[in-house]
C-alpha cells in the first residue's frame, strides 16, 4: 500500500471536522507534506468522487458524501486502484520440474492463500468509515482535537 493512502485518509479525516472548503496548500502543510505530492492524493479521492474541489478565493476540497458512508477501503481503492495485492505469475509452470499449463486447472495453493487473504484485509477496510476514524481520533486525541483542527484548518493564511 502506497504512503498515498496515508495522507488521503488523514485528508478524510481532518475534512470532517469544518463544513467550508479547505485548501490543498493547508492540508499539505497541516500534515507537513509537499503540496504536489498531497495534490495528487487529493486529485485520486475526486477521481472516485469521494471530495470535491470547489474554485475561487475560498475554495479547497470538501468531502462529497457523509463520513459515514466513506469506507477505509474507499480511499485505498481510490489512492492506490482496485487491483488484488498479490498476482500469481504461476511459477509452478516454470523451472525444470515445470507443471504443464494443462494440469493447472486451478489456482495453485499460495494464490488461493493470497486471495483468502486479500478478501480479509478487503473486508476489515470496508468495514471501518471515516467516521470510525474520527471517533477514534476524538478517543485517543480528547474531544478537542478536532475542534482544533478545525480552528486551524480555518485560519487565513499570513
Amino acid at each position: 500500500m502506497s504512503g498515498g493512502v496515508e495522507w488521503a485518509l488523514h485528508c478524510c479525516v481532518v475534512l470532517t471536522s469544518i463544513e467550508e472548503p479547505v485548501p490543498a496548500t493547508k492540508l499539505a502543510e497541516l500534515h507537513d507534506v509537499s503540496a504536489s505530492y498531497l495534490a495528487k492524493q487529493l486529485q485520486a479521492l475526486s477521481r472516485a468522487g469521494l471530495v470535491r474541489s470547489v474554485q475561487g478565493k475560498a475554495g479547497g476540497y470538501v468531502l462529497t458524501r457523509e463520513p459515514a458512508s466513506i469506507t477505509v477501503l474507499d480511499v485505498v481503492e481510490a489512492v492506490d486502484g482496485p487491483g488484488q495485492a498479490f498476482t500469481c505469475t504461476e511459477i509452478r509452470q516454470r523451472g525444470p520440474l515445470a507443471t504443464p499449463a494443462e494440469s493447472c486447472t486451478a489456482p495453485c495453493p499460495i494464490a488461493r492463500a493470497m486471495a483468502g487473504a486479500d478478501a480479509a484485509w478487503r473486508e476489515a477496510l470496508r468495514a471501518v468509515s471515516i467516521t470510525d476514524l474520527v471517533q477514534d481520533v476524538v478517543s485517543a486525541s480528547g474531544p478537542p482535537a478536532m475542534a482544533r483542527i478545525g480552528a486551524w484548518l480555518t485560519t487565513p493564511e499570513a
